[in-house]
């Protein structure tokens, strides 16, 4: 696949920090652990692979605002630009040695996500995507899933833990789709699930709250495969309000359906 020039920068940052990542995960019991939030570690590794993503993007383009999950909002002289990164999604996952976790590149272009990059380095899976290009798994174009009954559908979500969410709330929303679905799937890393639903790996998603570095790259990514991603009330304001429904046209409107229905006796 051809890509342009500005993926080639997105890419060679991933990669970069992927192979830093990849190297704390064979010494993942010997990395430095700092406590940021109940339930929710970060780790040199994780700070470590931001600063080469930020290093690298800002040396390819510089100017270029940045929303970072570590650093946070970093202002650029190019208002018009804003990558949103999110340097190691699962970090749970990564610090108990579990292979799934994944670096998250988007760019934004006058509020239009017109780029994305998720690599999850364990697995050597490079997932990318550019408006109107196509998206892709290294080389293999990528397509949503055809099931069109949620009754043969696996759908992938993320569980709130300690000191987040509204537990009570998702246990409503997980019984109803439990209920409808043949599956579902909590990975650890909301990137990963967002990449597998392009990858048709499983038919939708959802998930709340999230952060904008969550979601970007796989927004992106799952409307390039020919999926349907919006927030919880249909509409397109998922970096703004953290909530995240998605699939193809069929299995998306049916989950915003069965998502909001009260919880039942059965």
């Amino acid at each position: 696949m051809a890509r342009s020039a500005i993926l080639n920068v997105m890419v060679q940052a991933a990669m970069k920090a992927g192979r830093s990542l990849a190297r704390d995960f064979g010494e993942v019991q010997n990395l430095q652990v700092s406590l940021k939030g109940p339930g929710d570690y970060v780790s040199q590794a994780d700070r470590k692979a931001e600063e080469i993503i930020y290093t690298e993007l800002s040396r390819a383009r510089p100017g270029y605002s940045f929303l970072m999950e570590e650093r946070g909002a970093v202002e650029g002289e190019d208002d018009q630009h804003r990558w949103i990164v999110d340097p190691l999604d699962g970090t749970t996952n990564f610090l108990h040695g579990l292979p799934i976790f994944s670096i998250s590149i988007a760019l934004e272009r006058q509020g239009q996500l017109v780029a994305g990059v998720i690599y999850n380095p364990a697995m050597d899976e490079l997932y990318t995507a550019e408006r109107g290009g196509g998206a892709f798994l290294n080389d293999r174009r990528l397509r949503v899933a055809a099931r069109s009954k949620l009754s043969d559908a696996v759908i992938g979500t993320g569980i709130p833990h300690l000191g987040r969410g509204h537990h009570g709330n998702f246990l409503v929303e997980l019984r109803n789709v439990m209920g409808e679905t043949a599956g579902v799937r909590r990975l650890g890393s909301a990137a990963l699930d967002l990449a597998y639903v392009a990858a048709g790996r499983m038919d939708g998603f959802w998930e709340e709250p999230l952060s904008p570095w969550d979601m970007a790259a796989g927004i992106l990514m799952i409307r390039e495969a020919g999926g349907f991603v919006s927030d919880k009330q249909g509409g397109n304001n998922m970096l703004e309000n953290g909530t995240i429904v998605a699939g193809n046209e069929l299995i998306h409107r049916a989950l915003l359906k069965t998502l909001k229905k009260p919880v039942t006796s059965r």
